[in-house]
């Protein structure tokens, strides 16, 4: 149903196009349809979605430009593939699988529950708090997700705990791994609309702290009923040794450290922070006596995958943008909704709502890669800042990996459960955290100062 209201949607926006003379040439309904059905038909069918928009950028161009586009295709795919800020994309992922593999996240995970698990909810508390601080050197949300679930699920097995709010809580933890810095969606996006990085993740500290507050809400309203609460008859952690599972914190301290204290401090790029950190964690690895050469090769083969399904979304993503630019087609957009006689804010609750539709059935990193050119300078057009827009848009997209029914933390997570439960528990269980998240996302649009203040007092 929502993607036909999606659908729908598209064909009226370019439609609308059309009658006002998009580019070089003009939009008539029927190829309008042609290329939205073809939209739908690449994405349905299962084509990988690199391919999908590299494909399609080709059929628009051919159909629509009276340009050599093509002599220009290579140039275009060179630009992001050599961006120095690009770099760091494989760094963090580098970063978090050899400290997936060096065990650091399992202590940090037991660490924090000795402290949480006496608090109404317990061992849930603990799957937020671990996930919002291992999202602090990741900058994945799937990398967050899976680390955090392979090291909690095993402790809830044969507990009291409900399994649709342990899953759940894990996945709201998951979708904190792109929204705390140093995510790697706020790097896609200031490539892209050439904002700064650093800003971005100062912008991105309020929400985040906003977010976490709004699981832990949602945590303590739910134990009134689910009761998970810390068994009574259970001896209590004595004071000195919540003292020394300080130490099991300090390795993931001093990642964060490395990693945001000299972006923050203005010492080293994101990219080179990236690179700081990959060291750290090849160091904490030694220590921990974990560190060999397969352990390294397996890190890198991981790394490697991941980083080429990203670069070929991102290459697929830059030629249609490209024909979409060469057409005038965000220009003439963002002409029309300008016009639109409706406030920015109206405005702006639409985009966001065609953004909770849209990752209901399509991956968030491709959202951002596939709708930004077309939107930004809409939204600019409209008045709003580009750095508030860029933690708007991530939470969007991080709202897309943990929603039903094509969410990627879900399926990551009931990927890993050995209970053989339905996927359903997921949805169901995530969809509290799902409903605060937006709740986020409104506060956020009515109070932007919480994402502006930060970067307006660090200049």
């Amino acid at each position: 149903m929502i993607a036909i209201v999606f659908l729908l949607i598209l064909v009226c926006l370019m439609v609308v196009m059309s009658f006002a003379g998009v580019g070089t040439g003009n939009f008539l309904i029927g190829e309008v349809l042609l290329l939205v059905g073809l939209f739908l038909l690449f994405f349905g069918a299962g084509i990988y979605i690199g391919a999908a928009l590299g494909v399609l950028g080709l059929i628009v161009g051919f159909a629509f430009s009276d340009r050599p586009f093509w002599t220009f295709i290579g140039q275009t795919v060179w630009t992001p593939s050599s961006s120095f800020v690009l770099v760091a994309v494989p760094l963090f992922l580098l970063m978090g699988e050899i400290l997936l593999r060096a065990g650091l996240s399992d202590r940090l995970y037991k660490a924090l529950n000795v402290w949480l698990d006496r608090l109404p909810g317990g061992l849930l508390h603990t799957n937020i708090a671990a996930s919002g601080v291992f999202s602090a050197i990741s900058g994945s949300s799937v990398a967050t997700a899976a680390t955090m679930g392979s090291v909690a699920l095993p402790f809830f097995r044969g507990s009291r705990y409900d399994p649709k709010m342990v899953l759940g809580s894990l996945a709201a933890g998951g979708a904190l791994g792109n929204l705390i810095p140093p995510g790697i969606t706020f790097i896609i996006y200031g490539l892209i609309t050439e904002t700064s990085v650093g800003a971005l993740y100062l912008a991105a500290v309020g929400p985040s702290i906003l977010v976490v507050a709004l699981f832990v809400l949602v945590i303590l309203w739910k134990a009134r009923t689910a009761a998970p609460h810390a068994d009574p008859d259970a001896p209590r952690i004595p004071f000195a040794v919540k003292l020394r599972s300080l130490v099991d914190l300090l390795p993931t301290a001093v990642l964060i450290l490395i990693v945001l204290g000299t972006i923050y401090g203005g010492l080293a790029t994101a990219t080179e922070s990236a690179a700081l950190g990959v060291m750290g964690a090849i160091v904490f690895a030694a220590i921990e006596g974990r560190l060999s050469l397969k352990m390294l090769n397996a890190s890198a083969e991981a790394t490697a995958r991941n980083t080429a399904l990203i670069g070929l979304i991102l290459f697929g993503a830059y030629v249609l943008n490209y024909v979409f630019v060469s057409l005038g087609v965000p220009q003439a957009m963002a002409k029309v909704v300008s016009e639109i006689p409706l406030p920015p804010w109206a405005i702006m609750l639409l985009i966001i709502g065609f953004y909770l539709a849209l990752g209901t059935f399509m991956e968030g990193f491709s959202m951002v890669v596939t709708t930004i050119p077309v939107i930004f300078p809409v939204v600019v057009a409209l008045g709003y800042d580009p750095i508030w827009f860029g933690v708007i848009v991530t939470m969007l997209v991080e709202i897309a990996l943990v929603s039903p029914p094509d969410g990627t933390v879900l399926y990551v997570l009931q990927g890993m459960r050995r209970d053989g439960g339905p996927i359903t528990d997921v949805f169901s269980g995530v969809m509290p955290f799902v409903l605060v998240y937006i709740l986020a996302v409104v506060i956020l649009m009515w109070v932007p100062q919480l994402a502006l203040w930060l970067p307006k007092v660090a200049g």
